[in-house]
């Protein structure tokens, strides 16, 4: 049940900023949004300049399945106002942030940015959200700020927005965290290159290509060995296949030959695919075992550990809720990370940080049969939260607490306030 003060929130001209985290918490506890939807476009007929209505009707229409009526919403709060404050969560009136972070964003959905307010939730830090577009460029003045984090996530939408922020920074008078012309090379296949010969990792050769190769590939018209080895490197079926930009496991989906591509590619109207090869790293017990790491300051910190039968695992997917002996290895798995994983992949994850170049980078990842670290993707804009029932994953919340704090000791170190 939506609790009251958010109601009260959701009604209230000219109310401060719901904000992304608070409402994704009600819609992960399967809470019905729809009503907080309703109040907040109530606000915006009421009063077409509340801005703050606007961005978090936005949040609530891509919440509830609206992704594209969501992006309109968020232009036009966008169009209002580009600036907006997330002051820190629970402190008391009257006290004083620790530290004071400008943060950068882009439009667009839920994977265009870092969800930064996640990573805050436990700090004293206020933040004050500046969007960006290619219309309406960094402001003149900002807000004063101990540290500027720079959000937003490599896509092709972002690359140019990526390009001017990076000359937008350039001289920047304060610390800048993960600088744009680093996340610009986080593409699938730019993640691949950068990380080719890593040491302790498999990462299989990505090729981006346009539709036209790939339905080459997929009717034969090209001799598909002669192609599979030009593009990555001798790979046979089966094949990874996703669209451009494609998040979250969308329209990701595993060919075991050209015949079942070209199904694939019947279904999908993209101008541009991925191809990878299929590494099957499956346990000795058959499970698939996926981990989310963060990397902050180059320490690892373990973020969820998801196990499924199935070798595409997302967390929500994998049966986690149903399953003590799965709730039971993750927790094991993060209580043992420190002297476990992160030992074994200390040299693996040290290159990863090292070549990728990021204080703050997500890494979805798993290990081989021989022991090796597989990487799936390297992304500065995963999601990581404490969302989870306290009560089907009490060991969580520590773990979660201790991505926030470092991440919070991450901004102090870089802002000289240690």
């Amino acid at each position: 049940m939506i609790d009251a003060s958010l109601i009260d929130a959701a009604a209230t001209p000219y109310a401060p900023l719901i904000g992304a985290a608070t409402l994704m918490r009600c819609a992960f506890r399967n809470e019905n949004l729809r009503p907080i939807g309703e109040l907040l476009l109530a606000r915006t007929q009421a009063n077409a300049d509340d801005a703050n209505a606007w961005l978090d009707a936005s949040f609530v229409l891509q919440l509830i399945g609206q992704r594209e009526a969501g992006l309109e919403v968020q232009h036009q709060a966008l169009a209002l106002k580009s600036l907006y404050e997330l002051p820190a969560p629970g402190r008391s009136q009257g006290s004083e942030p620790t530290l004071r972070l400008l943060v950068l964003m882009g439009p667009g959905d839920f994977m265009a940015n870092t969800p930064i307010q996640f990573l805050l939730e436990t700090a004293n830090i206020d933040a004050s959200v500046q969007y960006l577009t290619l219309d309406l460029p960094l402001p003149e003045q900002v807000p004063d700020h101990d540290v500027l984090f720079v959000a937003l996530a490599q896509s092709d939408a972002n690359a140019p927005l990526l390009r001017d922020v990076m000359q937008m920074l350039e001289g920047w008078p304060r610390p800048v965290i993960n600088r744009p012309e680093q996340i610009a090379h986080l593409s699938r296949d730019g993640a691949w290159a950068a990380l080719t010969g890593a040491v302790g990792t498999v990462m299989p050769r990505t090729r981006r290509v346009e539709r036209d190769v790939a339905e080459q590939l997929a009717a034969g018209t090209l001799e598909a060995a002669q192609l599979l080895h030009e593009l990555l490197d001798g790979a046979a079926f089966p094949l990874i296949v996703r669209p451009i930009d494609s998040h979250a496991g969308h329209d990701l989906l595993k060919v075991d030959d050209a015949a079942a591509l070209a199904a694939y590619l019947a279904q999908q109207p993209a101008a541009g695919f991925y191809l990878s090869a299929f590494v099957d790293y499956s346990g000795p017990d058959g499970q698939f075992r996926k981990y989310r790491i963060v990397l902050i300051d180059g320490v690892p910190y373990l973020c969820h550990l998801a196990i499924s039968s199935h070798w595409m695992v997302h967390y929500l997917n994998a049966g986690m809720d149903e399953s003590v002996e799965k709730r039971a290895e993750e927790a094991r798995g993060m209580l043992d990370f420190d002297a476990g994983f992160a030992v074994r992949h200390a040299a693996a994850l040290a290159d990863i940080d090292r070549r990728i170049g990021l204080p703050y980078l997500g890494i979805d990842c798993a290990e081989t049969k021989d022991g090796e670290l597989l990487i799936f993707e390297v992304d500065n804009a995963m999601v990581v939260h404490a969302m989870d029932d306290p009560g089907k994953y009490p060991y969580k919340r520590p773990a979660m607490d201790k991505v926030f704090t470092a991440f919070a000791a991450m901004l102090a170190r870089a802002a000289g306030k240690t």
